[in-house]
């Protein structure tokens, strides 16, 4: 009588770790052929900014400050942040005559009054002091400050968010970082906003599912891109001219995770740094959708880091009066 079929023996454990160390290869030179075969090329210059009689950041500076606000369907924030800021900038030009500044609110495709609302701060200050560009189509936030930043005249440039949760007054606290900084290598400089110390006090107020998620976050950022700096993602961010041109002009991201690339490539400039705390304090209505858009950031954050490493995206240096082709 026959005997029956001896059962398969299951891969011993090194013919095991062997078939996973293989897929796992597989997999990161499929997710790297991925990320260099779907990456965007360099970005143009923003049509705004190619306009000859637009200001643009290739040109001289003939401002102090430039305040760039990118603006989503903010017809109800901006109004309190606005105030706030011009109010602010208003009485330091009356104590010092020779600060200029302008204020540039960058509507990002908004569905409400947002464009309506900042155009009245253009007839109550003058087009020359608050000016506003509108995007047909929304582009992200990294987008939005790109074309602002673009169109600046200042020699520095401040990021602020519409919303108003850092206090402007506090921007007098990165003007310090900036300057400490100095010298500046080839005038280029950035001053980051920081919301690290208040981590422990945000951590008691957020679920368990939303820290685990910045955790991770926080890690990838570690892990992928930028080890110096602790909080990447504070919308209060102090760039001197020269360092908004190099480090805007090799900007991809458009979307949350553009804070990540900008400091990536300040690093990869050597371009100097410095992390400042700053007041802040929670405003709702943020457009951040907690899972999909932590989801979107990690991968971003995986794309920013394999698309460099595999030459996807290259830093090219600008130099003033240089335009895109």
């Amino acid at each position: 009588m026959a005997l029956p079929p001896l059962p398969s023996l299951p891969l011993s454990l090194p013919a095991a770790a062997l078939a996973l160390a293989a897929l796992a290869a597989f997999l990161l030179v499929l997710i790297c052929v991925i990320a260099h075969v779907t990456a965007k090329t360099m970005p143009h210059e923003d049509a705004e900014c190619r306009k000859g009689s637009a200001p643009n950041l290739h040109d001289p500076a003939t401002r102090e400050l430039s305040v760039v606000v990118p603006s989503y369907n903010e017809e109800n924030r901006l109004p309190l942040m606005m105030d706030e800021a011009l109010d602010y900038l208003e009485k330091r030009q009356k104590q010092d005559p020779s600060f200029t500044y302008e204020v540039i609110v960058v509507n990002d495709g908004s569905k409400d009054q947002t464009a309506k609302v900042a155009k009245e701060y253009c007839k109550k200050y003058g087009s020359d002091k608050v000016r506003v560009i509108s995007l047909e189509k929304n582009r992200g936030k990294g987008g939005a400050v790109r074309t602002g930043v673009f169109s600046s005249r200042g020699k520095t440039i401040l990021m602020a968010d519409a919303d108003g949760a850092t206090k402007f007054a506090d921007i007098e606290k990165v003007e310090e970082g900036l300057k400490n900084l100095q010298p500046w290598p080839e005038g280029m400089a950035i001053s980051c906003g920081s919301r690290a110390h208040l981590e422990k006090d945000s951590i008691a107020k957020r679920s368990y599912f939303r820290t685990l998620l910045m955790y991770g976050f926080h890690f990838l950022v570690w892990f992928l891109c930028v080890k110096e700096i602790r909080d990447t993602q504070c919308g209060f961010k102090l760039l001197t001219r020269q360092a908004a041109l190099q480090t805007f002009s090799n900007l991809h991201i458009e979307r949350w995770a553009f804070d990540v690339e900008l400091l990536y490539i300040a690093q990869r400039l050597k371009i100097p740094i410095a992390e400042v705390a700053v007041n802040w304090t929670e405003i709702e209505g943020s457009k951040l959708v907690p899972f999909w858009s932590w989801l979107q950031m990690g991968r971003d954050l995986l794309f920013i880091r394999l698309r460099y490493m595999t030459g996807a995206w290259k830093l090219e240096a600008k130099k003033f009066g240089q335009m895109f082709l």
